[in-house]
């Protein structure tokens, strides 16, 4: 695989002064984050052609700083922010995902208004730990959510059969995906059947991608909580998804993963899932923000147009 560009990009909405008042305030002044997020303009979450281009940026905190065969590409925060900027400034971008100090340091950069913001909530099962399946609660909570006027929930449930530590993850999603419905507020459950590398804990954690083990996912996932009412799906681009996208009702979001492979193989998967009933649109960080080529603008415009110009989702089973 090419290696990544990690060459700063030129936003057109951030210079080294935006970075310095952020330092300060961060120091200085944290209650201002509190009034930053209170006064951040709002937008429906659905609206218009009712897709949704989210960016996702919460793989940090799970310590995957990884971006292909780049150990180390997400490790500069300043270049990730420079990143979000310019993606979050294209037209088609409808909002961002990511864990609380990520969305703060985009609230006090002024990037967040109009658009649809959403709190990444299980981080503890860190990359390559040997408690990966005990994916506990670490980053927001349905109460933190609320409190920052955040529009969707999202976290991550992978299913190890062979590991205990699997049911306290299910237990504690099923949980959140209560009390989101008491709050009505959207979640985007993420789920996979995942298993050890060779069945021995502490190895590296690997998804089952095959299409069955996709299905069974989306069955267990959807299940879970006192309500499904406000639960969504963020799923993988994988073998079949017209058999995916038949075995659920829920509105389902597209995930992008570690870039790998084509990129334009990648855009024409993307483009013919989108236009799949059920489906609403896109949630991708990595491939993205750090394409091959280094050209964000030209990544992000892509793949919004993808998002925006597919067939609408209700147009039949």
């Amino acid at each position: 695989m090419t290696a990544i560009d990690r060459t700063p990009v030129d936003s057109a909405t951030l210079a080294p002064r935006d970075f310095v008042a952020l330092r300060e305030t961060r120091a200085a002044d944290p209650g201002r984050i509190a009034r930053v997020l209170a006064a951040r303009r709002r937008r429906p979450v659905i609206r218009g052609d009712g897709r949704l281009f989210i960016v996702a940026a919460d793989h940090p905190a799970r310590g995957a700083l990884a971006v292909g065969t780049d150990a180390t590409a997400m490790a500069d925060r300043y270049v990730l922010l420079e990143r979000l900027a310019t993606a979050l400034s294209r037209p088609g971008v409808d909002g961002v995902l990511g864990t609380p100090d990520i969305i703060e340091d985009l609230a006090l950069l002024g990037l967040l208004d109009d658009k649809i913001v959403v709190g990444s909530m299980n981080r503890g099962g860190l990359r390559g730990s040997a408690f990966e399946m005990d994916d506990r609660y670490t980053g927001y909570d349905i109460d933190g959510i609320a409190r920052d006027g955040l529009d969707f929930a999202k976290n991550l449930l992978r299913i190890n059969l062979a590991d205990a530590g699997s049911l306290e993850t299910l237990e504690s999603t099923a949980i959140a995906v209560s009390q989101a419905a008491e709050a009505r507020i959207p979640i985007m459950i993420e789920p996979f059947m995942s298993e050890w590398v060779g069945g021995k804990v502490g190895e590296k954690v690997v998804n089952d991608l095959s299409t069955e083990a996709v299905i069974l996912s989306i069955a267990i996932a959807a299940g879970l909580g006192n309500s499904s009412s406000y639960s969504w799906l963020k799923l993988p681009v994988v073998a079949e998804m017209e058999r995916v996208m038949a075995s659920t009702t829920l509105p389902t979001l597209l995930l992008g993963g570690d870039p790998a492979g084509d990129q334009d193989e990648t855009f024409e998967a993307w483009g013919t899932a989108l236009a799949l009933p059920g489906v609403r649109g896109l949630v991708v960080g990595r491939s993205l923000l750090y394409p091959a080529d280094g050209d964000v603008v030209s990544a992000i415009d892509t793949a919004a147009a993808l998002v925006h110009g597919a067939a609408p989702t209700d147009s039949g089973k």
